[in-house]
């Protein structure tokens, strides 16, 4: 029996080291996309074969030292992936010292999940969190219907309710400027577009997305997320005015399409030195991703982030605060694209869809 169970953990293992190595294969087709999501997962189950076949069973043959070899190798290359996201790691977009003032700018994202019918909860969220600008997704007719009294205190709007679970609801405090709803690459999957005025009368360029997954059910292919998401990129790079990009990517923050996005936009994670902020999935503790993103131009710093509590949907909303600092340029830990990566991103934007 303790052969059984020792095969068993062996290509578990096995499946283990394989699934890390996947994501190499830069291919759009989901089944080579969607093991880019449980990095930790897979540090943790690496971790626990690794711990329990040392333990458990006698080490005696090559194929048991092959294996704690590849477990290690791996357990080494997986540290090496999240060491970004963890508080050792240095900082890409540094703490605020200025106090919180009219350049500041508090941001709430959440994607409510059409379904869900606990808007009340939201409700107290919002006063809870009390943004400046807030973006809900997944949001059809019904659910426009139920955040609409928010107009007397967020009199500027932008809303695009949909049946598709790709509605977008924007409301904001701060008065929006040449504010556009984009289709940039399917016609039935919206973005936003609007200059934001701070308190201080300074501009900024805000871009919200919410592109579809890679997955069956959805989309077998990454290629149209990839381009939208590459698309603002680009937008975003060449903004006259301080940008931030806001939504469910549907993408994982260590992604190299989310990699290639930063390097392309010069565009800052806050996450980076603080936490993985896991917004998705709510309902399971062990099968968490952070898929919803905050991004911010190099001449912000950060003044809070924080995981709010679940409202009855599959996400955690994440709110956030901001403040437009352009000495913080000099500070900011601002990715660059090299050719390759500019090669990448032509092969992307480029790239035929359905």
């Amino acid at each position: 029996m303790m052969e059984v169970y020792q095969d068993i953990l062996f290509y578990l293992g096995i499946f283990v080291v394989v699934a890390s190595l996947v994501p190499l294969i830069r291919h759009d087709f989901w089944i080579f996309r969607v093991f880019e999501y449980p990095r930790l997962q897979k540090l943790t189950l690496n971790f626990l074969i690794l711990l329990l076949y040392t333990l458990c069973f006698p080490i005696a043959t090559a194929r048991d030292y092959i294996l704690l070899m590849l477990l290690l190798l791996n357990l080494i290359y997986l540290c090496w992936q999240i060491f970004p996201f963890t508080v050792l790691a240095s900082k890409q977009v540094i703490q605020s010292t200025l106090p919180v003032g009219q350049r500041n700018i508090q941001l709430l994202i959440a994607n409510v999940f059409q379904d869900n019918r606990k808007y009340a909860d939201y409700h107290q969220l919002i006063k809870k969190c009390s943004p400046d600008v807030i973006l809900m997704v997944e949001t059809n007719q019904w659910w426009q219907d139920k955040m609409d009294s928010l107009g007397s205190e967020y009199p500027y709007q932008i809303k695009i309710p949909l049946e598709n679970t790709y509605g977008m609801l924007l409301y904001s405090k701060l008065e929006l400027l040449d504010g556009s709803v984009k289709y940039l690459v399917e016609d039935d999957i919206p973005s936003i577009e609007t200059e934001v005025k701070l308190p201080s009368g300074e501009l900024l360029k805000l871009f919200c997305l919410h592109p579809r997954p890679p997955v069956p059910q959805e989309n077998p292919q990454s290629t149209e997320r990839d381009k939208e998401i590459l698309l603002v990129a680009k937008k975003a790079k060449e903004s006259r005015y301080p940008s931030i990009v806001i939504g469910d990517l549907n993408d994982v923050a260590w992604s190299y399409t989310t990699e290639l996005f930063s390097k392309i936009s010069e565009l800052l994670d806050p996450r980076k030195g603080r936490g993985f902020f896991n917004s998705f999935n709510a309902k399971y503790f062990f099968l968490r991703f952070p898929l919803d993103h905050v991004f911010c131009s190099a001449d912000f710093t950060l003044t809070s982030i924080s995981r709010m509590n679940s409202c009855g949907s599959d996400h955690f909303p994440m709110c956030i605060n901001l403040q437009y600092d352009p000495k913080a340029i000099a500070q900011n830990d601002i990715p660059t694209a090299d050719q390759d990566d500019k090669e990448l991103f032509r092969e992307k934007v480029n790239a035929e869809t359905d």
